[in-house]
């Protein structure tokens, strides 16, 4: 994993097989199938109590699966170095059902379905809230990387000196996920926030080439680190009333934006920095007016060639009569 994977999936994948093996306490030569139906339900939590929102109790499907999909992963690992006693992956892929032909896996029920839902957006009046909240420069030039270029968490802490072009209005990514590195604009707004944080606020003494530093404490002029990222969030998120806004949310707010203003799927693709349009086509259906556009247009096309078809159907019986 540390080979292939950014730090971030490592410490994840590493957290999960160290859940997996605390709940079921046995070695790993001894784990069965069994154990792993034992591990879901354990996961899954107490059924008699469930959340209102998804129906769901224990934690969320998504975070149930990637944890299978480590466990997994660690015993493909293990069968294919052929060295140890582990002769086959005890996770199941599936759950075979009663669907008459098609592929196998078209045949085959996931252990944890996870449900497609649409990511949640601040509106601008929430986004006003929480920038108004904001009690420093650095905190409102971190947020608006988010908010107005669509970064991620991790590219905006990873963000150093070389990577800005002011003239061009660009910011380089490097840090982005899976390793890959694009160059995307970036507002105004976001260059004179981040201006008055490196003239006014960013300790001189910083021995870091990291954009985005602590300003106070024993930690002063170290990088920020995702945790501090996310409690200064938290307090603004308290201070603007808000009952959601997270680093994630304000990333789907821009590319939910930049879709609604007419910006081309592709080029929302290449600013989010996402491998597969696939990912891109949700913002299709956040962006309100872009499915009644859609819908309106057609039912026009409808209604012009049903009056089309109806005005010669009239020529014709003119005609014979």
């Amino acid at each position: 994993m540390a080979g292939r994977c950014r730090p971030n999936t490592l410490r994840a994948v590493a957290f999960d097989l160290k859940t997996f093996f605390t709940v079921v306490g046995k070695d790993p030569v001894e784990v069965t199938a069994a154990d792993v139906f034992d591990f879901l339900a354990d996961q899954r939590g107490d059924r008699t109590v469930i959340r209102l929102a998804d129906r769901e109790s224990g934690l969320s499907a998504r975070t149930i699966a990637r944890r299978l999909s480590s466990v997994s992963g660690l015993y493909a690992y293990l069968v294919a170095r052929g060295d140890t006693p582990v002769q086959a992956n005890p996770v199941p892929r599936g759950l075979m059902t009663r669907r008459q032909g098609g592929s196998v896996r078209s045949r085959t029920a996931p252990l944890v379905r996870v449900p497609r839902t649409l990511p949640r957006i601040l509106s601008p009046a929430e986004a006003d809230q929480l920038l108004a909240a904001l009690r420093t420069d650095r905190d409102r030039a971190m947020v608006l990387a988010m908010l107005l270029a669509g970064l991620r968490r991790c590219e905006v802490l990873g963000l150093r000196f070389a990577d800005v072009q002011v003239a061009d209005r660009r910011l380089v990514i490097t840090e982005g996920k899976g390793g890959h590195h694009r160059v995307v604009p970036a507002a105004n707004r976001f260059f004179g926030a981040l201006g008055d944080y490196l003239h006014e606020e960013r300790p001189a003494a910083a021995d870091t080439d990291r954009l985005f530093v602590v300003l106070k404490g024993p930690r002063r002029g170290l990088p920020l680190s995702a945790g501090g990222l996310d409690e200064i969030l938290a307090g603004a998120r308290q201070r603007a009333g808000l009952e959601h806004a997270t680093c994630h949310e304000l990333r789907h707010t821009c590319l939910t934006r930049l879709r609604e203003a007419g910006m081309a799927l592709e080029a929302v693709q290449a600013q989010a920095g996402h491998r597969s349009i696939e990912s891109t086509r949700v913002y299709l259906h956040l962006a309100n007016d872009w499915l009644a556009d859609q819908y309106l247009r057609a039912c026009a096309l409808i209604d012009a060639d049903t009056a089309a078809v109806g005005q010669m159907l009239a020529i014709q019986e003119t005609a014979v009569s």
